[in-house]
């Protein structure tokens, strides 16, 4: 439970930093200097320790993934050019 709240937690920090570069909400002089970089790589090390305490090979999840969105997700992620 506490990996997953942790993992929400940087999702969230991640969230922000996107709204701050991208969004209507521009950061404030008092917060910190973070970056999408920078939360995304929090992110990643969460997932990893999460994996890690569950027992869980991400190359072996990772492999899993990319077969499904290879085969049964094909077509949702490429537009297909009908007309020809």
């Amino acid at each position: 439970m506490t990996m997953l709240a942790r993992m929400s937690e940087e999702v969230g920090e991640l969230a922000r930093e996107v709204n701050h570069r991208f969004g209507e909400k521009p950061k404030k002089a008092t917060e910190a200097d973070n970056s999408i970089e920078l939360e995304l790589g929090d992110i990643l090390f969460i997932t990893i320790c999460f994996a890690n305490s569950l027992g869980i090979d991400l190359t072996e999840a990772h492999d899993k993934v990319m077969h499904k969105f290879r085969t049964r997700d094909a077509d949702r992620w490429t537009k297909i050019n009908t007309d020809n």
